[in-house]
């Protein structure tokens, strides 16, 4: 396997700080506090959830600034963790996931009109640890209700699992431990011990770490759980927030897609064709192009992929492998998914996983419960598949008991400008570029630091704009207009996209056929 090796952000993207913000800030399923009067700062936090029947995987990659003080993150649970359910990871695994998922700018040729005829391929969719010092419970403190239920050490990390009767007595006593915890934290905790929960407490000693230029290069973590719902807290990533915020969550399911359960769900305009001046702007293309999809339906989480873990097309890195569907927690999941295998060794194929990539962005006050997840119906969009008058799809369509095939797409089109000799061309055949290779294909990563408020969509999207997204501006043709295909060359089993509208995750009625996408030559693997 190909690692990719750029450190990227899955999971909130932007910068929290436990004291002071002068600038957009991170959700996080959690906040940090420091020892010795420290202020700290995250500045990526990288999240994958794995369900299967009650069970939920949780791994998580952070990148601290800060002095090298001790300092821990706090993140609130459902049940008491013991050793045997928490795991350090390696990094490369969450890049790989961030590349795979992101939305694409993919860049195609049209091939030769008087050349060899190929046929519209067709992709099968589905495809030693430190030892433990285990101390002995403290007692509580005082009267405040805080009790430690379990401690243990995990790689770097000295992990504390609290639980607290009063959400004062929890915030006295972290602060009369030393940790710097920000003013107005008892309100934010205050649900979470209504409810119950537990408090996973992440200590990581920096004698134990390597800084690189302030930041500490920790192990991802990764821990798991059984608990009938499905969600991910992030409130209490939201106590310093000063402006607004993304979160980015990908979950892998067997055979399921996920959506939000308690927000509206929206997926995200796909399949423009668009101007060459994309390719050195397409992180502020897209971060405009969500917004003014965000602005149809406030508060909305917006799905921008959703696909097999063992397929892409077109696919910025290779598909997730077996033992990276495993990493993330496939080898622990719930008994149910294969009762007679044992559980050491078990493998998992990983086409049966779906991997969905949920997208939002609030502000502080916007953001009243933590995400709670449900399973959605299958959902295609975002692939070279055209309609009758050779238009291509630019919304999701649910296609009930189908496959998952849902990314944000977005084209750079070269038309063909050699000499057509042929009494028959066939046009609109599009694949790598001249002299062969494969088209290429940019993820867009970083969202959060995009720039935002320089782009006008109208000046980059090619052709006519769905007049339902209501772009800024006049839309126009840019540059040498795309060559529709026409009804004989479009994609065998293609069916129309009908509304071009921005597309509820869950419209009623609506749907299509079960075809993977057509593919001309030069595209896909």
């Amino acid at each position: 396997m190909r690692h990719v090796r750029k450190k990227l952000a899955i999971a909130a993207t932007a910068v929290v700080t436990l004291s002071s913000l002068a600038h957009e800030a991170d959700a996080f399923c959690g906040f940090y506090v420091g020892g010795a009067g420290a202020k700290l700062f995250n500045d990526a936090t990288q999240v994958v959830l794995m369900r299967e029947g009650t069970r939920t995987v949780l791994s998580m990659e952070n990148h601290y600034k800060g002095p090298p003080a001790k300092f821990a993150m706090v993140v609130p649970v459902p049940v008491v963790l013991q050793k045997e359910n928490v795991k350090t990871l390696t990094k490369d695994v969450f890049a790989h996931v961030e590349q795979l998922t992101a939305p694409r700018l993919v860049e195609y040729w049209e091939q030769d009109p008087c050349g060899p005829q190929y046929e519209m391929r067709k992709r099968a969719m589905g495809a030693p640890m430190p030892p433990t010092s285990m101390a002995a419970p403290a007692k509580e403190k005082d009267d405040l209700g805080v009790k430690i239920e379990a401690q243990f050490t995990v790689g770097e990390y000295e992990v504390v699992i609290l639980s607290a009767q009063d959400s004062s007595g929890l915030d006295t006593w972290l602060r009369r431990e030393q940790y710097t915890i920000p003013d107005g934290a008892e309100p934010y905790l205050r649900p979470y011990v209504t409810a119950g929960s537990k408090f996973f407490v992440a200590k990581v000693d920096p004698t134990k770490v390597k800084f690189e230029n302030g930041a500490a290069v920790l192990s991802p973590l990764r821990f798991h759980y059984d608990s009938d719902t499905f969600s991910l807290p992030v409130r209490l990533g939201l106590m310093n927030s000063s402006g607004t915020q993304d979160l980015i969550v990908t979950v892998l399911a067997k055979g399921t897609r996920y959506e939000v359960a308690n927000y509206p769900n929206v997926t995200i305009p796909t399949n423009f064709d668009v101007a060459e001046a994309a390719r050195g702007k397409f992180g502020a293309f897209y971060a405009t192009l969500f917004d003014k999809a965000l602005a149809s339906k406030p508060k909305a989480v917006v799905t921008e992929y959703a696909w097999s873990s063992s397929t892409c097309d077109p696919c910025p890195s290779p598909p997730l492998s077996a033992s990276e569907v495993s990493v993330l927690g496939a080898d622990v999941l719930a008994p149910s998914m294969d009762e007679d295998a044992p559980r050491r060794g078990r493998r998992f194929p990983q086409s049966d996983f779906v991997v969905t990539r949920l997208h939002a962005r609030y502000a502080k006050d916007s953001l009243g419960e933590d995400l709670v997840f449900r399973a959605g119906e299958p959902i295609v969009g975002g692939r070279e598949v055209r309609d009758g008058q050779g238009q291509l799809e630019h919304d999701a369509k649910v296609t009930p008991g189908g496959a998952n095939n849902f990314q944000g797409r977005y084209a750079i089109r070269h038309p063909w400008t050699g000499p057509v000799s042929c009494a028959n061309p066939r046009r609109g055949i599009w694949g790598g570029p001249p002299g062969g290779g494969k088209p290429t294909t940019r993820p867009a990563v970083d969202l959060a630091f995009a720039p935002r408020g320089s782009v006008q969509l109208a000046t980059f999207v090619k052709g006519t704009v769905p007049q339902a997204f209501a772009l800024p501006g006049a839309p126009m043709p840019l540059g040498s207009p795309v060559v529709p295909v026409p009804p004989a060359a479009a994609s065998p089993g293609a069916a129309p996209t009908g509304s071009t509208k921005v597309a509820q995750v869950t419209p009623p009625g609506g749907t299509v056929g079960d075809a993977p996408s057509g593919m001309g030559p030069g595209e896909g693997d």
